[in-house]
């Protein structure tokens, strides 16, 4: 036996040995600074820390649209204070409109015939209505009958009889305004009565007549991409027109007839309208570029006639809008104002150069 493993004394008292220290389990947040897993400690709830996080982006983002959207309407209102109208409305209205026209026009061009039968027929009705509030004496009736049956005639007889219709019209209302004051003896001087009677034969020629150019302009063969390309450049004029206005315009155009229009939008107008109509003309009707550049040139030149000219009527009548029945935009006939005697340089436009592109 080695020297060092001698046995004990029986006399020696015996000594258990002493049990091991327990490991008490750590802090999860020391844990996690001592680099050892949290499963260890038992599973931590992250579930409020995850609310509060979602709860602070949805608050900046929030803060964020508002913020936003408090900056799109103080710019609205300044848009809105220096043209008279409210931009998002009239934008959504716009397209609605356009939406509807064009899809007419692409697809079965004759539910576009109602389209415009439509808007005439409002349009008369709002100039009737303007007239009459002003002391003119105007038959609503009559104006609406002729007004229909020359819009429909443009579309469905020959253009002599198309010409007809137009002048039986004129002479309907006439002969009826005549006859009616006749039967009034309200003793209306000789000068109003002659006022009522020019006014009326005004409507038709101003209103249908225009109208229903647009409708003949329809029934010829291609003529519905015609229609679309020349209401596009009077769209694209009025836009340019609008948006360099708002953006640069300083000085006026015609300060006593129409004192928010400015050469600055007018220069807008004449850009749009040349790039517009040389891109229709090309792409669409399919004319070289100079044709396109004379359809863009001509029709704003009759758009800025028409927009002009209504306005200095509704000055003469003391209205700003025909109506309000589209917010945004006034009237159907504030919006056709440019449109309506652009019809007539459109079909023009159509029979000169026509032949020469089929030639």
């Amino acid at each position: 036996m080695p020297d060092d493993a001698v046995p004990p004394s029986p006399a020696d008292p015996v000594i258990p040995p002493r049990p091991p220290a327990p490991v008490l389990p750590l802090p999860a947040d020391e844990l996690l600074a001592a680099g050892e897993p949290v499963a260890a400690a038992g599973p931590v709830d992250s579930g409020p820390v995850i609310q509060a996080h979602l709860r602070a982006a949805r608050s900046e983002f929030e803060s964020q649209v508002a913020h936003a959207r408090a900056e799109f309407e103080e710019a609205n209102e300044r848009i809105k204070a220096r043209t008279g109208r409210d931009l998002i409305v009239a934008t959504l209205i716009g397209i609605a409109a356009g939406a509807v026209l064009v899809g007419s026009l692409i697809f079965v061009k004759q539910l576009f015939l109602a389209f415009a039968l439509a808007a005439v027929l409002l349009g008369v009705f709002e100039f009737s209505r303007a007239l009459i509030a002003s002391g003119r004496r105007v038959d609503l009736v009559p104006q609406l009958v002729a007004g229909g049956v020359v819009v429909l005639s443009g579309y469905f007889l020959e253009l002599w009889l198309h010409w007809v219709v137009v002048f039986v019209a004129v002479a309907l209302v006439v002969v009826w305004r005549l006859v009616a004051q006749m039967a009034s003896h309200d003793g209306r001087t000789y000068g109003a009565v002659l006022a009522d009677v020019l006014i009326g034969a005004f409507i038709q020629l101003y209103v249908p007549f225009l109208g229903s150019l647009c409708v003949v302009l329809l029934a010829q063969d291609g003529g519905e991409w015609w229609v679309l390309a020349f209401i596009a450049v009077v769209v694209a004029a009025d836009t340019g027109a609008y948006a360099a206005g708002v953006s640069f315009g300083k000085h006026p155009m015609a300060p006593r007839i129409s004192p928010k229009k400015t050469w600055e939008g007018f220069a807008g107008a004449v850009a749009a309208a040349i790039i517009a109509g040389a891109l229709l003309g090309i792409f669409m009707l399919g004319l070289d570029w100079w044709m396109g550049v004379v359809i863009g040139v001509v029709i704003l030149g009759t758009a800025i006639i028409g927009d002009l000219g209504e306005s200095m009527i509704k000055r003469d009548l003391g209205i700003k809008d025909m109506s309000s029945w589209l917010p945004g935009h006034g009237g159907v006939l504030d919006r056709l104002d440019s449109i309506l005697p652009s019809t007539a340089a459109a079909l023009a436009l159509y029979y000169l150069f026509t032949p020469l592109v089929a030639s």
